[in-house]
């Protein structure tokens, strides 16, 4: 499974959000060459509905970008991951985008978003969750803006009801919902207590409980050390769900740094198992974000000709984990994206990453879904890096 954003729109999507997040509305500037926040550039030759940019292709042509707001995006993406084995993913859901602010085109830009992915779901049998991401939350101000979005989830969106093609994933027989954003010491506004409180409404509520809960979580969790908060409170609240996730991007670099971090992988993993607790692993492909933050390292973690992205998941597979969270299926602001991705983008003052020689688009694709079947027993787990056929030199 993936985490899936979707949450770049284009000013003649009809959505009325203008760039959204393909600029940095902090420097109220428009989007032009040289003002843009994604470090790769999606390919486009698939997308039925595609909208120019002021940005140019190297033989001068103009180069376009998708909208998630259109539904044929959406079915592009599933396409994929049918095409390459990817189970499904988590559909981020900001508890900010919920509220119901402003023009509401925001909020009706995300409904909308999980509306198409739950149709697609269906098409292309793939899994599909909800993963809520507290980041910029107003602790308990937003309790009750939580608990009516997934009302109106289920009653509206019928996204547990979708009976006999029901494509919601269910963990031990019940609907799994995500928290993510739970005990890290970065000043968040809401507390443990609050999110206490969610987890409590989503297991025990009596018409809209039942379900599953994971809760996203600093990589140092089970010891409280460098990114977590110091605060007993965080073990009482992760003994009470159902499966652990930590989140480890930028945590290490390449290969060797992973490596390092191994032996903490492995340690989480006997500790949840003693506390009969599920653990999800989390990998991500390489990192990104300077055409967002200049001053940050351009291609600040390199892919390495799909090398680093590999060692993560096998070292993951070897470390005995059943379920793995690849960051992510289409973050293309922070050069995470695992989702085709363009060879050839634009060229001009701001820089794009593009794959190595050799390296197909769709080479991460690829490895996510080799990755599934390995976990799912259907194939070994080789000893070196697996080709697809389309690559065109040893890896």
């Amino acid at each position: 499974m993936a985490g899936y954003q979707g949450w770049h729109s284009t000013p003649d999507d009809g959505g009325g959000r203008g760039w959204g997040h393909y600029l940095d509305n902090r420097t109220k500037k428009p989007l032009a060459d040289g003002n843009i926040k994604i470090d790769v550039w999606p390919t486009v030759d698939e997308y039925k509905k595609v909208y120019p940019t002021p940005f140019k292709n190297a033989d001068g042509s103009t180069a376009y970008l998708p909208s998630n707001r259109d539904e044929s995006t959406a079915d592009v993406r599933f396409k994929w991951m049918k095409d390459y084995d990817v189970d499904g993913v988590f559909m981020q859901r900001f508890v900010g985008n919920t509220r119901k602010t402003g023009d509401g085109s925001n909020r009706n830009h995300f409904i909308k978003v999980i509306d198409d992915a739950f149709k697609v779901s269906k098409k292309y049998n793939r899994a599909i969750a909800i993963m809520y991401d507290l980041s910029g939350m107003r602790d308990t101000a937003d309790i009750p803006v939580f608990i009516n979005d997934w009302k109106m989830l289920v009653d509206s969106l019928k996204v547990t009801s979708g009976g006999n093609k029901q494509t919601y994933l269910y963990h031990n027989g019940k609907p799994l919902v995500v928290i993510w954003g739970v005990g890290f010491n970065d000043g968040r506004a809401y507390t443990l207590k609050t999110v206490d409180k969610l987890v409590d409404f989503l297991q025990n509520d009596p018409q809209y409980g039942g379900c599953s809960v994971m809760l996203g979580v600093p990589t140092y969790w089970r010891d409280m050390g460098r990114d977590c908060l110091k605060d007993p409170f965080l073990h009482e609240i992760l003994k009470k769900v159902d499966i652990i996730h930590p989140w480890t991007v930028g945590r290490y670099k390449d290969e060797a740094s992973y490596a390092e971090y191994a032996s903490v992988q492995k340690a989480d993993l006997e500790w949840c198992k003693a506390n009969k607790i599920d653990y999800v692993p989390n990998v991500f492909p390489g990192f990104s974000w300077h055409n967002l933050n200049p001053n940050s390292l351009f291609n600040q973690i390199p892919r390495n000709r799909g090398k680093f992205f590999w060692t993560q998941l096998s070292g993951a597979i070897k470390n005995g984990a059943q379920m793995i969270y690849v960051a992510m299926y289409d973050e293309v602001d922070e050069g995470t994206a695992i989702m085709k991705v363009s060879q050839n983008p634009p060229v001009g003052q701001s820089p794009f990453i593009k794959f190595e020689e050799g390296i197909p688009s769709d080479y991460y694709l690829y490895l996510t879904g080799y990755a599934g079947r390995v976990l799912k027993k259907k194939i070994p787990l080789p000893q070196d890096i697996p080709m697809p056929k389309n690559a065109k030199s040893s890896l």
